[in-house]
């Protein structure tokens, strides 16, 4: 695997800076926790659970000046992005990390156990990426045609990716894999950084704009379609990336099966149904322009919801690090969380 996105070096953490791609390979450099909550607001790393692990090793940036600054990270990375339930998974467990801790002068103890813990969910990630990859690669054909929407890859994850680790697992296992990689409007993931990324390690990746998806299924004989998650509530509706629940109707009418790849820290069995996930709205400047350049009549009006929600009886399986998990999603999810 050639791809790597995140990386912690000398008490400082380095992200590969993914507005900056396919065109250049830049990396940002971040000494504070502010620097890190921009860079997550910012879209310069992205993706649920590359988001927990940033924002852990943003704790971790802090905790050189103790316990007080510390908590004050964690607040202030709380509020970059709030439909990302792995964001506040990350940072709960940084905190029970800082409850072990007495108030007082930070001293090398402190800041070396937080930082351990982030090291700790970012390799992690990347065992569970893995095993997601595993159980998911079985429900796929020896010879497949994948189509994903966004990015749930290794840019997207701590290594490996969800979805896409699935791709990679069903190629280690031997099998053929073509992935159509939707573009993911307004701000192209799937053309910037799927495609970029299957590139990099030799895939057969096809780019579709959003609208080509029902055609490709008609014409391309699509086997399955995969997405990650950022946030799947306790009955089993997922929200995903915008564009996500037309691509499981899609698939619905096609009769194509549609899986959602995520892990255990992206259930959330607090948020009762997908009603209740809050769902981002980020600048209507992503919609009315690209690259800096207008795309639509200046004055215009947009609406940029981030998320959308996947409905759980349109979803065929989630794939966990623990397994395959199927309706009905309540108890089952219920039972592998357990």
């Amino acid at each position: 695997m050639n791809v790597k996105s995140i990386e912690w070096k000398d008490r400082t953490l380095t992200l590969l800076d993914q507005r900056r791609l396919p065109a250049s390979v830049a990396w940002l450099s971040c000494h504070t926790a502010e620097n890190v909550a921009r860079a997550i607001e910012e879209l310069a790393v992205r993706g649920a659970p590359a988001i927990g692990i940033a924002a852990a090793y943003g704790v971790a940036l802090a905790s050189s000046r103790g316990r007080s600054a510390a908590r004050q990270s964690i607040e202030r990375l709380a509020r970059t992005r709030p439909t990302a339930v792995n964001l506040f998974w990350a940072l709960h467990r940084m905190e029970r990390v800082i409850e072990g801790f007495p108030e007082g002068e930070p001293d090398e103890s402190f800041e070396a156990a937080l930082i351990k813990e982030a090291a700790a969910i970012h390799s992690e990630d990347i065992e569970i990426n893995r095993a997601i990859g595993r159980y998911g690669q079985e429900l796929l054909p020896s010879d497949a045609t994948v189509l994903t929407h966004c990015n749930a890859g290794t840019l997207a994850t701590g290594g490996y990716g969800t979805a896409l680790g699935i791709v990679r697992a069903a190629r280690e296992a031997g099998k053929t894999v073509r992935v159509l990689a939707d573009e993911t409007r307004p701000v192209l993931q799937g053309a910037r950084l799927t495609a970029w990324e299957l590139s990099e390690e030799g895939f057969d990746v096809t780019i579709l704009c959003d609208s080509m998806a029902g055609p490709a299924m008609q014409r391309l004989g699509v086997d399955a379609v995969i997405t990650g998650a950022d946030r799947v509530a306790a009955n089993g509706d997922t929200a995903n990336k915008i564009g996500t629940y037309a691509l499981a109707i899609l698939a619905r009418y096609h009769d194509i099966p549609f899986y959602v790849a995520a892990p255990l820290s992206t259930l959330d069995p607090a948020t009762s149904s997908g009603k209740d996930i809050p769902i981002e709205e980020r600048p209507s400047e992503e919609v009315l322009a690209f690259q800096g350049l207008p795309s639509a009549p200046i004055g215009s009006k947009a609406w940029n919801p981030a998320f959308d929600v996947t409905p759980a009886e349109l979803i065929t399986a989630i794939v966990t690090e623990r397994g395959v998990v199927r309706p009905p999603y309540e108890d089952n999810l219920r039972r592998i969380l357990a």
